[in-house]
């Protein structure tokens, strides 16, 4: 094994078993802190008062300040005359399409992250957009390791190049996610570039509607009170009246194609699954049986679910892209019932990392091109995993679906 890929293998092995309470996530940035601060000390003197001081001291003061500081005041549209509705613009005047990189839970500075960016970069899509979930906790300094130094590796789309937040991001209550992300994200409108003022926002052209859901803000409860009512990822009330009001999602006379882009499950065969946002978009669709397209993450791994309905929510061709850069743990999902809402599941080994069967990262690359909805899910080898295509029919606004290319389940 070479010196650089077993670095790369001992910052994956810090994601391994991570599991989602604050605490862990943020003792993991206090201990990645330290470490640097190690790295960059020639004389190294007195660690252990050090490590107090710039690891537990500083884990202690940044978990309490998120647990039981204020949360940062939530952004919603309009907002500096902005109305989070823009429309969908092609970088290339000779590409046949408009095209978007999804990516989610990417935001891990690990070798793989790099790699799926640098394939991004590769196809140069029109549009770049993070599903959420910003390691370990979405500090200022993960931000710019990430999405904001020189040296980040994160593709920044000619038209466009958006976030939606995870509960990773909440875990520090937001601030950085608001302060610092957004600022550096922006949509082009005609030749007027334009910052991201909100965590939602809705991309549309004559056929498709692209609308991109905040569910990190309410994925992260208060101490106590979250035991009594945990937290389901609802729409708060400001972007539930932006759906209504300025896309204006019932209007029965809209007939385009509806993608709805998330970080937490509707639809989920291994963690928690959220039916409240689903339910939410129904209650706005009104009597409407008209199917979406739903992308999340969450879930560190490939996942085409079956169509399916959750709760009272619409019926959705789901799909799980968490493999954008965190460790893709190779496990099946704990009972049949579950096993029966997956169509197709990567469970291709890469690598070995301590006894972890480890998959492939990847991203999807979406191509928008008149009726037609394209979905290539390229892993970090630029294999096209798998290809599907909907078509819009414009007289109900119903899909069209099939399998274009595809590797059989292993």
């Amino acid at each position: 094994m070479t010196d650089k890929q077993d670095s790369a293998d001992k910052r994956s092995e810090k994601y391994l078993d991570l599991g989602h309470s604050e605490a862990e996530n943020h003792a993991k940035t206090q201990l990645e802190l330290y470490e640097e601060h190690v790295k960059n000390t020639s004389e190294v003197t007195n660690v252990i008062s050090e490590f107090f001081k710039t690891n537990l001291l500083g884990f202690a003061w940044h978990y309490l300040k998120s647990r039981f500081g204020p949360r940062h005041a939530y952004q919603a549209y309009p907002r500096n005359g902005e109305s989070g509705v823009y429309r969908l613009q092609s970088s290339v005047p000779s590409r046949a399409g408009i095209s978007i990189a999804l990516l989610s839970d990417w935001a891990s500075d690990t070798a793989e992250s790099d790699a799926v960016a640098h394939l991004v970069a590769k196809y140069a899509p029109d549009y770049s957009i993070h599903l959420g979930d910003i390691y370990f906790v979405g500090t200022p300094k993960e931000i710019e390791e990430n999405f904001t130094a020189p040296y980040a590796s994160w593709y920044y789309g000619e038209s466009g190049s958006l976030a939606l937040s995870g509960n990773h991001e909440m875990y520090s209550n937001g601030d950085a996610f608001f302060q610092h992300l957004l600022p550096a994200m922006y949509v082009k409108d005609g030749e007027m570039r334009k910052t991201q003022q909100a965590g939602f926002f809705c991309l549309e052209n004559d056929y498709w509607r692209i609308i991109g859901l905040d569910t990190g803000y309410t994925s992260v409860g208060r101490p106590f009170l979250e035991i009594l009512s945990p937290p389901d990822c609802h729409l708060k009330k400001e972007q539930v009246d932006w759906l209504r009001d300025v896309v204006r999602l019932g209007d029965p006379d809209d007939k385009r194609g509806l993608v709805f882009l998330s970080h937490h499950p509707y639809v989920s065969a291994f963690r928690e699954q959220y039916a409240k946002p689903g339910e939410q978009i129904q209650e706005l669709l009104g009597n409407s049986e008209r199917e979406i397209i739903w992308f999340w993450g969450h879930d560190h791994r490939l996942v085409v679910y079956n169509k399916a309905q959750n709760g009272n929510g619409p019926v959705a061709y789901g799909r799980c892209l968490g493999h954008g850069g965190l460790p893709v743990e190779i496990k099946m999902p704990h009972s049949e019932e579950e096993i029966r809402k997956i169509m197709f599941y990567d469970r291709r080994v890469r690598k070995v990392v301590k006894r972890h069967q480890l998959g492939y990262n990847g991203f999807v690359k979406l191509n928008v091109d008149g009726a037609k909805l394209t979905a290539e899910y390229r892993d970090m080898e630029d294999t096209c995993v798998i290809e599907e295509q909907w078509q819009v029919n414009m007289a109900n606004g119903q899909f069209s679906w099939n399998i274009v290319s595809g590797l059989a389940d292993s």
